[in-house]
């Protein structure tokens, strides 16, 4: 199998993880020394740390969506756009865009991934005219 497709095929493994709630090899998918930075700020270091997060997170939350968009790749290094939709315990679910940054090992693990969010409710801000109006609110993730 060509590089660019078991990485692909190694991010699917982690989002299909995540809607299943079930670990399906997070150690073999990560570096032992990985480092996983989640969009709205925590970080993990190790895999055992982060398998400890995803087991952890999955007692209070559920993935009810991760659609992945599209991939980039160049050299050892893969972005992937996609939409995330989850709902932590019995609140409302809540939805965002994102994009995560990885590096790979020369072994084809993720050694480094970085996410980064973005809110789907847009606007323009000068639809009214050139001074901006600005909603109150913040993402829904953070």
């Amino acid at each position: 199998m060509e590089k660019i497709e078991m990485q692909e095929k190694a991010v699917r493994l982690w989002f299909d993880m995540w809607l299943r709630r079930e670990d399906l090899g997070i150690r073999a998918l990560f570096a032992e020394d990985a480092v996983y930075v989640e969009s709205w700020g925590p970080e993990y270091h190790g895999v055992e740390k982060i398998a400890h997060w995803f087991l952890e997170w999955n007692t209070r939350g559920t993935v009810l969506r991760w659609d992945i968009k599209q991939f980039f790749h160049r050299g050892d290094e893969t972005a992937v756009e996609w939409f995330f939709q989850y709902r932590m315990e019995e609140t409302a679910a809540a939805a965002f865009d994102g994009m995560t940054l990885i590096r790979w090992t020369k072994e084809g693990k993720i050694a480094f991934l970085k996410e980064f969010g973005c809110n789907i409710c847009t606007y323009d801000p000068y639809q009214d005219g050139p001074v901006p109006k600005f909603r109150d609110e913040s993402a829904p993730w953070l």
